[in-house]
């Protein structure tokens, strides 16, 4: 593994995202951040019927026939709240994948009017079993009365660093979406590049986002979809090591020729950054976007970074825990995405590098092919 790189310090982007409420259907301080961000840099902002966003960013002359798109997502599973059950008792609905034992007696913090406020798991339904089943609703008590429709999330501080990692309340998607805009603030200092990306809502409930934006072709047809994310780490995967190029996931197999440009995108990079690494995994533990916009016919692969306690689950300790990802990995992970969007590679559905071994593998085993066939 190559030297870890000196932080100066984490990416303002990145501390300011993770600093943020979020829930699924409940992204709206999220987009708010991004809405401003654009404004500030005269960017476009559209948005599709499911309020997805969706950025553009072109410089210079040069036309790219497959653009990339980067997409990642805005929510994290967490609470929403519904209403207030007693003085100090609150009922929230839960969104998202994390087993039931986690829950009762974690504290929470929902966000309401500028202000959060905590409480603690009282009760779960379903109530956990030993036959595992989602949890749907929660009973919690809380210091002070809470709005219907407030976004809530697990008890912990802004973002930390512990050496050279940063811990937060939600690093899944909300570092791949920082990482996205802090993309688009390199590129803008480029001559030549182009870039779309599409920030999609209610992934953590099944990706209806995505899906949404894949059946209204809010993406162009012409882009190479790069689905974003933090994915739990793996045993072959780990924190440190390097973004990951994701092959699949748990349903599927992504575009092989996407997967091939990214690859070959990676290897170039690599040769002039000595200091940029990379792994290539199959990342099985769950399903991702790039599976939808791969079904609904787009080229589509995948990029993340490794995610300790993934949804926030410590499973060493059995308890809630903020998730955490490594700052170079993060660097990279950005690295990795200007280099896709200023590339001069073609994209053309085709692997050259891996097409020259195969011929060269052919020619070097030609005559012995041919004399032996002889003898058969």
């Amino acid at each position: 593994m190559a030297p870890k790189r000196t932080q100066t310090g984490p990416d303002p982007l990145l501390v300011d995202l993770l600093s943020l409420p979020t829930a699924p259907f409940c992204e709206g301080y999220v987009i708010d951040y991004l809405r401003r961000f654009c404004e500030k840099r005269r960017l476009s902002f559209d948005t599709d019927q499911a309020g997805n966003v969706l950025i553009h960013l072109r410089r210079g002359p040069k036309r790219y026939r497959h653009p990339v798109c980067f997409a990642g997502h805005l929510d994290h599973p967490g609470f929403v709240a519904d209403k207030m059950i007693g003085p100090r008792k609150l009922r929230a609905r839960w969104l998202g994948g994390v087993h039931a034992e986690y829950f009762v007696g974690s504290r929470v913090r929902f966000f309401d009017h500028g202000d959060w406020i905590r409480g603690t798991v009282r009760s779960i339904s379903p109530p956990a079993r030993k036959k595992r089943r989602p949890v749907e609703t929660a009973t919690i008590d809380i210091a002070a009365p809470v709005s219907p429709h407030s976004p809530g999330m697990w008890d912990f501080p802004d973002p930390t660093i512990k050496g050279n990692c940063i811990y937060a309340r939600a690093c899944d998607d909300v570092a791949g979406v920082a990482a996205m805009l802090s993309c688009i603030d390199r590129l803008r200092r480029k001559k030549n590049a182009e870039a779309y990306f599409l920030f999609t809502r209610a992934e953590e409930v099944g990706f209806v986002g995505a899906i949404s934006a894949a059946r209204d072709r809010t993406i162009p047809d012409q882009c190479v979809v790069v689905a974003v994310e933090t994915s739990s780490q793996l045993p072959a995967a780990r924190i440190g090591d390097g973004p990951i190029l994701r092959v699949g996931d748990k349903s599927s197999v992504f575009t092989p020729s996407a997967t091939a440009y990214c690859n070959r995108v990676a290897k170039e990079l690599a040769e002039t950054d000595k200091h940029f690494i990379y792994q290539r995994k199959l990342m099985d533990g769950g399903t991702c976007e790039s599976t939808a916009y791969c079904q609904f016919g787009y080229d589509a692969t995948g990029l993340c970074i490794a995610l300790g306690n993934y949804h926030n689950m410590d499973t060493k300790r059995r308890r809630i825990a903020p998730e955490f990802i490594d700052l170079t990995d993060y660097e990279n992970l950005v690295r990795w995405f200007v280099a896709l969007a200023t590339s001069s590679s073609t994209y053309d559905g085709k692997d050259a590098a891996l097409i020259k071994r195969l011929r060269n593998l052919e020619r070097r085993y030609a005559k012995l092919l041919k004399e032996s066939e002889r003898r058969l």
